[in-house]
């Protein structure tokens, strides 16, 4: 096959005529992640099949590695500013073509040479508009909320149904609810997209052969939603939940106002634990990630890099990684992958030279040389014999930690903080002895989808459908519930 540099999309093109012949050693390499595609040559003057293909692999390469060609943001600040970082993961996760400069480089000094404002780091400039500092990733959040959704001021007194939560499940419910004329407003503290939104790659979600990023898939269901007249607003985090008795409306508080419904969908879906390795903590956005580090990649060209964790998510950031990184070692708690991984990474990670996983192992300790992460620790959990590793990077992607701290005590949740749904309810909290539905909480009207829920998979594909289901449990609840005054 020759060399290719690792971020390359690879793709076989076969005549019509050595397809059969070929076909099953293809498809394992296309399995194996030896190749990205395979498509058959073109036969005619037009074949949208082959076109569309290309296509995608090439928007799929620009999300994942290539610049932009025309920034909307453009950040400036020193290299490996923490908030920088995490500004440009943001931009990253909602889609949004943008750039990060050093104040020293060409742009930088332009950008700055035009702001009338105190120089502060980060400074951020939106579509060639003069540089203003951002704080934090939620000021940006609101900032580009601002920029799609309606103002407080324009919001109705009332939504027929608030989600708190766009992740495939909330997106989901918002496209479902929206299109069928139902007034929707869906609230969001971080990026579209949670969780899913930083995956590099999914291969096993429905209607996409070839795989879709997350960030690809989350964005075009915000799109959808947007068409059908969903408000989405995000770094806005919901503080409280306070419902409404005997059929009044649901009241759904944030640091500066309250929202009220007819009914709330809890989406808010799940966050990684914390390593709780105490010289990890202040390298947080110096070489160690929450999350996938999808922006963060192209950094860790040439470097050794540690993914700690077993799921899918980690899978996937795994390869990704593999792409620009000299090696990437998964590390997991279990003795391999097979209990929490699907079949299909398992067997690209296995398939990629660049990829070694450590069974039975944990991170320990760790520390820095010039401010950023440049060695860990790992413990074989077995023996106890530890061992020092240098690297460039620490990925951790631990597992799912509920968002619930601003739910009722009335919206019962499980010892680990999921929400319970259906017959999961306890019974002495059933109306008339009948369990609620299988999405719907012990409050009327408070219905839970999505990976925040009590006993879900915790897969795109379920979350999707959880929230499409909830839709109907929403119209039933309406419809039943008395006008209000």
């Amino acid at each position: 096959m020759g060399t290719a540099v690792p971020t390359a999309r690879r793709i076989a093109v076969t005549a019509w005529s050595s397809f059969m012949p070929h076909v099953q050693l293809l498809r394992h390499k296309v399995a194996m992640g030896v190749l990205d595609a395979h498509l058959l040559l073109p036969r005619g003057q037009r074949d949208e099949e082959f076109h569309s293909a290309i296509v995608d692999l090439l928007n799929d390469w620009v999300a994942t590695t290539g610049s932009p060609q025309v920034e909307t943001f453009s950040i400036v600040a020193p290299p490996g500013h923490p908030i920088a970082r995490q500004l440009q993961d943001h931009l990253y996760r909602m889609g949004t073509p943008h750039g990060m400069h050093s104040p020293d480089s060409e742009t930088g000094r332009r950008i700055l040479a035009e702001t009338e404002e105190e120089i502060r780091w980060p400074m951020i400039s939106a579509s060639g508009l003069p540089a203003e500092h951002c704080p934090s990733a939620r000021h940006l959040a609101r900032r580009l909320s601002a920029n799609r959704a309606l103002t407080v001021e324009q919001l109705p007194d009332e939504f027929d149904v608030i989600i708190v939560g766009a992740g495939p499940a909330g997106l989901a419910a918002a496209v479902y609810a929206a299109s069928e004329g139902l007034s929707t407003l869906v609230l969001e503290s971080d990026a579209v997209g949670g969780q899913a939104g930083t995956s590099s790659m999914i291969r096993n979600y429905l209607g996409f052969p070839r795989g879709i990023s997350g960030m690809r898939l989350t964005s075009r269901a915000r799109t959808q939603a947007l068409r059908f007249g969903a408000v989405i607003r995000t770094g806005w985090p919901v503080e409280r939940l306070e419902p409404g008795i005997d059929g009044d409306l649901h009241t759904v508080l944030t640091e500066s106002e309250a929202l009220r419904a007819r009914t709330v969908l809890i989406a808010s879906g799940v966050s990684y634990r914390r390593l709780g390795v105490d010289s990890l903590v202040q390298l947080v956005g110096h070489g160690v990630h929450y999350g996938a580090a999808m922006a963060s990649a192209p950094e860790m060209e040439g470097q050794d890099v540690v993914v700690v964790g077993g799921g899918n998510s980690a899978g996937q950031a795994a390869v990704h990684l593999a792409r620009f990184a000299r090696s990437v070692t998964i590390v997991v708690r279990r003795p391999g992958l097979g209990e929490t991984m699907s079949q299909y990474l398992i067997t690209e990670i296995e398939a990629n030279p660049r990829i070694e996983v450590q069974g039975g192992t944990r991170v320990v300790d760790g520390g820095a040389e010039e401010g950023e992460l440049s060695w860990v620790e790992l413990e074989e959990i077995a023996t106890g014999q530890r061992r020092h590793q240098e690297v460039g990077g620490l990925v951790l992607l631990l597992g799912a930690a509920p968002h619930c701290d601003w739910l009722p005590e009335a919206v019962y949740r499980d010892e680990r903080g999921f929400v319970l749904t259906g017959r999961d309810v306890p019974a002495d909290h059933w109306l008339q002895d009948v369990p609620p539905a299988q999405l719907s909480t012990a409050v009327p009207g408070v219905l839970c989808a999505g990976d925040v829920r009590a006993g879900s998979m915790k897969r795109v594909a379920s979350a999707t459908g959880e929230g499409a289901a909830a839709v109907s449990l929403i119209h039933e609840h309406i419809s039943a519930a008395p006008e209000q005054a």
